[in-house]
């Protein structure tokens, strides 16, 4: 297989970020959102992003994050009016933009997003694999349909679409993945079996493919969150107001980073979570 040739890649080791827990969860977000208005320093100018799980959550997070950096976001989700809605809202920063809802368990639907996204724009520049969910109780309880049903979804879903992503990028020596995990695979909580063992799949995912990737001159990195405000922690908010919860936004804010880096530069592994989030040690 041929491979690019003098690809120099420096790569970062694992970061972590603390983001402070001020006031509510309500309060906090609002001025999130307040301070972040109108920032953009045009990053992303022109890249070709596809993010998955862009419907809700820390993909329309990103969605909204990369399109304020000037970028040609490619919003997938199974939902295709929640996709409209991310649609409208980032259509107002000008930048161009394709929905294609996708079920990313469906090879065939997977498939049928690339090839749109080369249709319309040539390439494929950035992969945000950014759609997830969740399933909790005792391992005893956990049914083979539940079990089948997050791996799908959180891990299978990745591969799909990195494998993808990589057939378009290789040719072009170029090209850059972000996995959005979770602090569950570094320190997991109770009655959590089918999610943690997804995100601890998806790092060894993401560290795999980022040694067959590089010689393209390809990064391939994932993002670990700790508590973040989406449809995750319905149900179980008095947690999540308790231990500290960020703004997808926040989150948006390390990938557009570890996106925009200068592309030899791979910023592997990194963690971002509320300074009050218990992680080490927790419980």
């Amino acid at each position: 297989m041929k491979r690019c040739a003098s690809v120099c890649c420096l790569t970062f080791g694992l970061v972590l970020v603390f983001v402070e827990n001020k006031g509510s969860v309500g309060s906090r977000i609002r001025e999130t959102n307040k301070n972040n208005q109108g920032e953009s320093m045009n990053r992303l100018i022109n890249k070709v992003a596809i993010i998955t799980g862009s419907s809700s959550g820390i993909g329309r997070g990103i969605a909204s994050a990369f399109a304020k950096e000037g970028a040609i976001t490619v919003l997938a989700s199974r939902r295709k009016s929640e996709l409209e809605i991310t649609a409208e809202q980032i259509g107002k920063e000008g930048s161009e933009l394709l929905v294609v809802p996708t079920d990313v368990t469906r090879e065939e639907e997977v498939e049928r997003l690339f090839k749109k996204s080369v249709e319309s724009f040539g390439r494929v520049d950035i992969l945000i694999n950014s759609a997830g969910i969740s399933a909790s109780g005792p391992t005893e309880d956990l049914t083979l349909k539940v079990w089948r049903n997050v791996l799908a979804v959180n891990l299978t879903g990745a591969f799909l679409c990195s494998r993808e992503a990589l057939r378009i990028m290789q040719p072009r020596c170029c090209g850059r993945i972000i996995n959005v995990g979770s602090v569950s695979a570094k320190v997991p909580r109770t009655y959590s079996a089918a999610y943690t063992t997804s995100k601890f799949g998806l790092e060894g995912l993401t560290r795999s493919m980022a040694l067959d990737a590089r010689g393209y001159g390809i990064s391939v990195s994932v993002l670990h969150p700790g508590n973040t405000n989406t449809q995750l922690w319905e149900g179980r908010e008095e947690i999540a107001e308790r231990e500290g919860v960020m703004d997808p936004y926040d989150v948006a804010r390390a990938v557009t980073l570890m996106a925009s880096l200068p592309k030899e530069l791979n910023m592997i592994e990194s963690t971002i979570l509320p300074v009050s989030m218990p992680f080490l040690g927790r419980g």
